[in-house]
């Protein structure tokens, strides 16, 4: 969802019970999850994460549940083809030289906590 779709989802009166009774793969995915099938039949170990979304879902993971699962065919479906899935691997990797954690980690030192690096503690450093 982009950002104006979250605001307007959410002004509306956001129901992920609602959406969870009116989405047949939803919910199968739901009560499956509720079903013990996972957590070797105890069928509370989830119960807790099943209520707090069917309550709450903050992140707003059922309004986008239908395309997430679109999306994860589309890579099913890239996946299945070697030669462009390998092709498109190499590209991403290749692209990615941005997001490094030293460099992220170097900006939000900078421009959001506004703290320097200090000296190494480290011998002979």
């Amino acid at each position: 969802m982009t950002t104006d779709q979250v605001r307007a989802t959410k002004a509306a009166g956001y129901s992920p019970r609602a959406i969870a009774e009116s989405n047949d793969r939803l919910r199968r995915v739901l009560d499956f999850i509720g079903s013990g099938r996972l957590s070797r039949g105890d069928a509370h170990l989830f119960r807790p994460t099943l209520d707090d979304l069917l309550g709450r879902d903050e992140y707003l993971l059922f309004a986008d549940y239908d395309s997430y699962v679109d999306c994860q065919n589309e890579v099913d479906e890239a996946f299945a083809d070697r030669e462009t899935w390998t092709r498109k691997s190499i590209l991403t990797v290749a692209r990615m030289g941005r997001f490094s954690s030293d460099r992220a980690i170097s900006e939000y030192c900078r421009q959001i906590w506004g703290v320097s690096p200090i000296a190494s503690l480290a011998p002979g450093a």
